[in-house]
């Protein structure tokens, strides 16, 4: 149990109880072993569905920043999607519920942040520099989990690094010409690795997309066909 729950459960400063743990393992000779419940350093069970949420997440719009004893997962909302907010707090509460997690208001958007050292055991594809200047590569665990859970997978992505826009166009239908409008999905992401996993993923759950390149910057992954943004709306919709 963290010391935040003793002080919490008995009614003193937290800081007292970490002093009596330490005058105890001192006194034993027991080095300190900070608590974990990190699923792949004690096997115990976790929430993988909301896991492949939370990897959406983390490749689209995530990092991990590296200190000496610690690594903290940072997830980057829009100020504007409130229940996007809610729902990266709580997925970092259901995969890891022992650390801490806080809010960070920047301008325009929202931190979500978590503190420990084992976020970099459930996301190994951290590293140095920004994550399409590297190969990104999901390990075989990750895999079958995201190929067990593909619309949570893409839900974090495209609530990331994505979008549902309304596109318009025109057409002449008895000489007078006419506005038609229709749904549409994007993920952009200018990792070539990280736009494949989506893409691949599309692939299985039987979503069709194309490559719509801004320029000559192949970066968005466009779904347009009028059955996929169907079956999109059905297990994404719009964020809020």
């Amino acid at each position: 149990m963290t010391n935040r729950t003793v002080a919490e459960h008995f009614g003193v400063p937290r800081g007292t109880v970490g002093w009596w743990r330490h005058q105890d393992r001192k006194h034993r000779g027991e080095p300190y072993d900070r608590p974990t419940d990190c699923p792949k350093c004690t096997g115990r069970e976790f929430d993988e569905r909301t896991y492949a949420y939370l990897l959406g997440l983390y490749l689209g719009d995530g990092h991990i920043i590296s200190k000496c004893k610690q690594h903290h997962l940072s997830i980057y909302c829009d100020a504007s999607w409130p229940g996007l907010i809610d729902a990266a707090e709580e997925a970092m509460h259901l995969v890891l519920p022992l650390p801490k997690v806080g809010r960070v208001r920047r301008q325009g958007c929202v931190e979500v942040k978590s503190y420990t050292r084992h976020w970099t055991c459930l996301f190994p594809q951290h590293g140095p520099g920004k994550k399409h200047e590297r190969r990104i590569v999901l390990e075989d665990w990750q895999q079958e989990i995201v190929d067990a859970h593909p619309w949570e997978f893409i839900r974090g992505l495209i609530r990331s690094d994505g979008c549902r826009i309304t596109n318009w166009t025109t057409r002449m239908v008895g000489g007078v010409k006419k506005r038609y409008e229709y749904p549409r999905y994007f993920f952009t992401n200018k990792s070539d690795d990280i736009r494949k996993l989506c893409t691949d993923t599309l692939t299985k759950v039987g979503v069709q997309w194309t490559i719509l390149a801004r320029g000559s910057d192949p970066f968005n992954v466009s779904i347009a066909r009028k059955d996929s943004v169907a079956l999109m709306d059905a297990h994404i919709g719009p964020k809020h």
